[in-house]
């Protein structure tokens, strides 16, 4: 098994047509995959970046402004998060409504979890996503009532509407595996020109233990093939830290943090 080089081999989830069963029962089990391995908390950790960047930023601006009040700044951190401080808090200060757009948003688990953590530290959002499978955005819709804040709709992400405006923050997870390194490029550059303050990525390491771990559990516990299948090769098609900075040089982009999260999953941080 090569570890060196990325894979190109297509993933089973990319065919057009997957029977729908199937691929609901796909999303379901990435959605158990991503709560229990990490895939959630990366994104969450994205986020969380963004929120205190953006009250740090506006506390020294009001501070050494001759009239400006003392607002208190709180870390959000990854298992403390105290709803009664964030009242106090400056955020709400910038931005009446946090607008945040996922591209490639399958079952909408990752903004479904977003929205969980956003409602937690009171933080009024408007969430979109976009994606390419009709039958995704179908699965997606099934938690309208319990989500209403999300909004979905089916294209390619480069088409993507924005009708509440444009976001604040865009973000991917478990999606840039899936193109071409010159695609990726293309995405890294449409990401930041079309963010207010920055994007946030999430995506796989390539690594053997990485490979062999998820190969191991889904044979023991998946009910999909498309999750037998596909998860191994997600890993084959993921990135070293060297190839994503080639990939952020190619695209022009400077500001940037490369952050590795267990399991094995790397945060990209941009910021405008």
């Amino acid at each position: 098994m090569n570890f060196k080089t990325r894979s190109y081999q297509s993933e089973l989830l990319d065919n057009d047509e997957i029977p729908t069963e199937d691929l609901y029962r796909n999303l379901r089990e990435l959605d158990f995959i991503n709560s229990y391995l990490g895939g959630h908390s990366v994104v969450l950790n994205g986020i969380k970046y963004f929120i205190n960047s953006i009250q740090k930023e506006y506390s020294e601006i009001t501070l050494n402004s001759e009239n400006s009040n003392k607002y208190e700044v709180l870390e959000i951190t990854q298992n403390t998060i105290n709803t009664e401080k964030l009242e106090h808090t400056v955020f709400s200060n910038i931005y009446e409504t946090l607008k945040i757009h996922e591209i490639g948003s399958g079952g909408g688990d990752n903004l479904r979890a977003v929205s969980r953590f956003l409602n937690k530290i009171s933080i009024s959002h408007s969430l979109g996503g976009v994606d390419l499978k009709e039958d995704c955005v179908r699965f997606a819709e099934n938690f309208d009532t319990l989500y209403p804040a999300i909004n979905y709709e089916i294209a390619d992400y480069q088409m993507a509407t924005f009708p509440k405006g444009q976001p604040h923050i865009i973000f991917n997870s478990l999606f840039c595996h899936h193109f071409k390194d010159e695609d990726l490029v293309k995405m890294l550059q449409w990401m930041y020109k079309n963010s207010e303050i920055g994007f946030v990525i999430a995506d796989l390491h390539r690594h053997p233990l990485a490979y062999y771990s998820i190969k191991w559990l889904t044979a023991l516990f998946s009910k999909s093939y498309l999750v037998k299948n596909d998860a191994p090769l997600s890993v084959l098609r993921g990135f070293s830290r060297n190839e994503w900075e080639i990939l952020l040089e190619k695209a022009g982009i400077k500001n940037y943090k490369i952050k590795w999260k267990w399991a094995f999953r790397w945060l990209i941080l941009v910021k405008k």
